[in-house]
């Protein structure tokens, strides 16, 4: 078990910070602490926000079960860290959070009588929690692994969440989506082109090499 958790300790250290988050805000002051730390909300100024954003990925709703995040964080980070790897799956996880929380400052600024805007009570309301950064890493690891029935359905059923209850976290999810399948289609088309550039760059360096110790 010990070695299981090893191979994967980026999830293991995600879901470890989840419940001591969730454990710290139940306790007499953690609420107030956790928010100083992790909170973000829209009507926050953005760089309070940014500084936030990488620790609001761990703080779980108040008024939702923190075992279901605990074992989606878990499996989908476990799945990504080695399909994806490690670095990979961080910059996935923070990049379409981040996505999701300057989505919702230009919501609120949009206005309700905007398709994509939001009332102004939502600019006060807490924007954390995993669920963004794991919808987007199930669509990248099947972007990756080619199971297309698989991100079929987690579009589908983000999709439907956002039609059936149109509120922030909803419209967040489509939005971690879409930069998850913006950052899966850039690194398909300019991944292996780097990669053949550096190795390019690697065999004139060992040609000149060769050259100058045979002159």
């Amino acid at each position: 078990m010990r070695k299981r958790f090893a191979s994967v300790p980026l999830a293991v250290v995600a879901t470890f910070l989840i419940l001591l988050f969730s454990i710290v805000q139940h306790l007499p002051g953690g609420e107030a602490f956790v928010t100083r730390i992790g909170v973000v909300k829209a009507a926050l100024p953005l760089d309070v926000s940014l500084l936030r954003t990488p620790l609001s990925l761990y703080v779980p709703a108040l008024d939702l079960p923190v075992w279901g995040a605990l074992a989606q964080v878990l499996l989908v980070f476990g799945i990504a860290e080695i399909v994806l790897g490690r670095r990979t799956t961080l910059l996935i996880a923070y990049a379409c959070t981040l996505a999701g929380t300057i989505y919702a400052r230009i919501g609120v600024s949009l206005g309700p009588d905007h398709l994509f805007g939001f009332p102004g009570a939502v600019a006060h309301m807490r924007d954390t929690g995993p669920s963004a950064a794991v919808v987007a890493l199930a669509i990248c690891i099947a972007w990756k692994t080619r199971a297309w029935f698989t991100g079929a359905v987690v579009l589908g059923a983000m999709l439907g969440e956002a039609v059936v209850v149109p509120n922030l976290a909803g419209q967040e999810h489509m939005v971690a989506i879409a930069t998850a399948v913006l950052i899966a289609a850039t690194g398909e088309v300019f991944g292996s082109y780097w990669s053949r550039v550096l190795s390019g760059v690697r065999a004139a360096r060992l040609i000149s090499t060769e050259r100058q110790r045979t002159a």
